[in-house]
Order: C-alpha cells, then structure tokens, then sequence
C-alpha cells in the first residue's frame, strides 16, 4: 500500500490548480460562523429533544466536545495543506490513495443526497405558506438558483452564504436574548417556568439512559456542515489565517448556539409537548412565549438555514469532487474548469441531488429509504479518517515542517485517542439501537466497497 509523503503530495495537488481565489475574509469568517447553525439544528433537534428530554442538554455539550476535537484535528491539517479536498487529501497524504478516494467519495454521495433532502424541507416550508403549489417544482426552482449561482463564481456562493449566515446568527441570538430573559423572569409578559420543566413529565432522563442515547446519536448528526469551512479555505484570499481564525472560535460558537439553545428550549417547553416535533423547537419556544408572529418569522429562518444548507453542500459537493479528479480518483470530466469554477462537478452534484428528490416521490418504500440509511453514518466514517490522518500527519509535519503547524490539536496525541474512543463508542450505541442499526451496516457496506475500489485503482496506478 503506498504512502504520499510530505516531500512527495499527491498528483496535481490544489495549490497549482486554476481555481479562482474569490472568496473574502469576511465570506469566510460568515462561513465558518453560519456553518454551526446547520439544517440539523433547526429541523433535527425536535426528534432529539422528544427521545431525551431535557437530558439532550447533556446530548449536545458530549457530542459538542467530540465535533470540537474533530474541528480542531481538522483546522491542523487544513491550515498545514490548504485544499479544496480537506479531509479527502489529507487522508491521501497520512495513509494513502485509498483512503483519500474512500473518504471523498463517500462524503460527495452524502452531500449530494443531502441537497436533495434539504431541497424537499424547505419546499414543504414554502407549502405550507402557499397551499396547493407542488413541492417538487420548488426544489426544481431552488435547485436551479443555487446551481446557477455556484456555475458563475465562487464569490457568488460566498455572498449567498454570509447574507444567509448573517440572518441565522441573528435570528438564534436575539431568540438566546429572549429565551434567557423568559427563564429569568423579566421578559415582559411572561413568568419564570423555573426548574419545572426540567424536573417534571418524568424527571431529567425521562426515558432513561437509552433515551439519552437516542438523543447522543441525534445531536451528532446535527453538527454536520461544519467541514465546508476548510473546503472554502483553499478558495480564500487567506486560506490559512482563515481556517487558524474559523476553529479557534469553534468551542464558544458550538458552547452557545447549540448546547445554550437547547437548555433554554427544554426550560422553556415541557419536553413532551407534541408542539416541539410538529412545529420544531425553536417555533414551539416563541410560540410559547406569546410573541406576536415570533413562530412564524422563525419558519422563515429555518426556511432559510435549510437553502443555506443547499447552497454549502452544492460547493462542497463540487470541490470535493474536483479535487478527487485533480488527484486521479474521478473521470477526467469532472474537473473541468472554467473561469475558476469546476462546473462540470457542479451541474453533475446537483443532478445527482435532484435525482434524489425525484426517487423520493417514485420509490419513497425501496430505494429512497436505501439511499437515505446508505449515508446515514457518513460523517462518521469521514471523522475516522480525520482523526487517523491526525494522528499520522502530526509526527510528520513536525519532523519535516514545524513551520506549518499554525494550528495544533490540543493534548496530542491524548485528545486524539479519545476522540477516536468517542467515535467507536457511538459505532456501538448505532448498533444497539434498531432504528441506526440499518444506517451503521449500510453505511458500512458503502465504505467497504468504495475502499476495494479505491484500492483497486491505487495498484492498477502504481502498475504503470
């Protein structure tokens, strides 16, 4: 199994590729922040919240502490070897081709489905605004928006994503100003539910350690989106002041808008209040607080994290997939690029999402629920092999490029070995559990497959 190292990168690296180099400091700064308020935060933590009760508090800060390893293992290398392959290329560099194939590819079908996934919420938003419209018609027009705009430049991504990361990052702080001010009594018009909702309908772990779980393996699903950060960087007039800036600021951001919205959520909220699935936490917290339109303009908000998400992932999609032809892992096809933008990986990730859509109104029993236990674990896998990239690459860049360490992984190797640990343990409540059982063994196939193919191509290269 051959290794690339650091005096030998792999083929064609990012550095000499013609990408353009349009994106800002603040788009990436907006980015990185707007990043943490994913799709997930808004639509998912419903589901959470009803399995773990107010226990998810507890949920999010284990899963926050892991996503805050991950980021910081991540920003290293990224900031080391900018690219537009992040993860993908460093897992070529620290363990080989194979890995770097496998890891990309495996993200690019997870981003893809994603696309079509938050393509179909947010048409569901908008129908429900506008009863009678067809769903499918909106993801058509929200697809073409966004693919449109990331074939022109990749400037017009970043403008998209601060003006959408700028309303999120509004929105969730004025909802922690009027949150805290409700449980601290002084919000006018409301009184102070003190410790009754956390200690009432069952107590803190209503549902026991297993609802706990459920809610654990929910919240970590939730931290997704925050790899495009380093996948923009190679594309950014700074792309290492960039990444150092965007992971230093990672703890306080995922400490705030996610475990301190989820406290002020389930004090607010009985836990068990059919309102906080139906309508989404954050809506039934404002509708709870009686605050005239509050549910409805925070519809709008999650209306717009869920084109935001769209939008990240169509880029996301297409950079990983360019990089993985720069490198010899794709058809040639796909990294064509024009005026600094692969718009061939562009145009094929958003029909490949689109697809997606499509199956899930032709084969909503069969192939989309397939399709959707298939990724279900991805970013799982991608953490393994960023964690195990880490720890190769580290050593390495010491030896030979202490210089590049601009960012270092805290307590190595220590932190690493557990996030490593955290890692297998959730591999291991998946398993237990029927629901993610399906997504681990599917999950599992997909990657076992890609690996034997990448690893097929990597001998048939080293054959020439």
């Amino acid at each position: 199994m051959s290794r690339t190292t650091l005096d030998t990168p792999p083929a064609a690296p990012d550095a000499h590729a013609p990408l353009s180099h349009g994106l800002k400091q603040r788009h990436l700064s907006m980015i990185a922040l707007g990043g943490v308020i994913g799709a997930g935060l808004f639509v998912g933590s419903g589901a959470g919240i009803a399995a773990a009760g107010p226990s998810i508090v507890i949920a999010y800060a284990v899963s926050g502490l892991l996503v805050m390893l991950v980021m910081r293992m991540l920003g290293e290398m990224s900031a080391a070897y900018p690219s537009s392959g992040s993860f993908s290329a460093h897992a070529e560099r620290a363990i080989g081709p194979w890995a770097g194939f496998t890891a990309g590819w495996s993200f690019w079908v997870l981003l893809c489905t994603a696309v079509g996934l938050e393509g179909i919420g947010a048409a569901k938003i908008v129908t429900g605004w506008l009863p009678g419209t067809p769903e499918w018609a909106w993801v058509a027009l929200f697809m073409v928006v966004f693919c449109v705009a990331n074939l022109a430049a990749v400037k017009n991504f970043g403008e998209f994503e601060f003006w959408f990361a700028a309303l999120k990052v509004g929105a969730i702080s004025l909802f922690l100003v009027l949150g805290v001010l409700a449980v601290a009594g002084v919000l006018p018009g409301t009184d102070s539910p003190g410790t009754s909702n956390l200690t009432g309908q069952g107590g803190f772990l209503p549902h026991g350690s297993e609802g706990l779980v459920v809610g654990l393996l929910a919240s970590v699903f939730a931290y997704g989106g925050l790899e495009t950060v380093t996948i923009a960087a190679a594309e950014s007039q700074n792309p290492v002041q960039g990444v150092a800036r965007a992971v230093r600021t990672a703890m306080w951001r995922i400490a705030l808008f996610y475990i301190g919205s989820m406290a002020v959520i389930v004090t607010l909220v009985p836990w068990d209040s059919q309102e906080v699935v139906e309508k989404g936490p954050y809506v039934a917290a404002l509708d709870h607080l009686g605050i005239p339109g509050a549910g409805q303009l925070m519809n709008v908000v999650v209306f717009v994290a869920l084109l935001s998400a769209m939008n990240a992932n169509i880029y996301g999609s297409s950079r990983i997939a360019y990089s993985l032809v720069e490198r010899g892992q794709g058809p040639k096809a796909l990294g064509r690029v024009s005026a600094g933008v692969p718009r061939v990986a562009v145009l094929v990730s958003c029909v490949f999402g689109f697809v997606c859509v499509l199956l899930s109104y032709w084969r909503p029993d069969d192939v989309f629920p397939w399709l959707l236990n298939m990724i279900g674990a991805v970013i799982l896998v991608v953490w393994i092999f960023i964690a195990v990239s880490q720890l190769l690459l580290r050593r390495r860049v010491e030896l030979e490029a202490p210089e590049k360490l601009v960012v270092r992984m805290w307590l190595f190797p220590a932190l690493t070995w557990v996030a490593l640990a955290g890692m297998a343990a959730i591999f291991v409540l998946m398993a237990r559990q029927p629901d993610t059982r399906v997504q681990l063994y599917s999950t599992g196939g997909m990657t076992l497959f890609l690996a034997a193919v990448g690893y097929a191509w990597q001998r048939a290269r080293a054959a020439r």
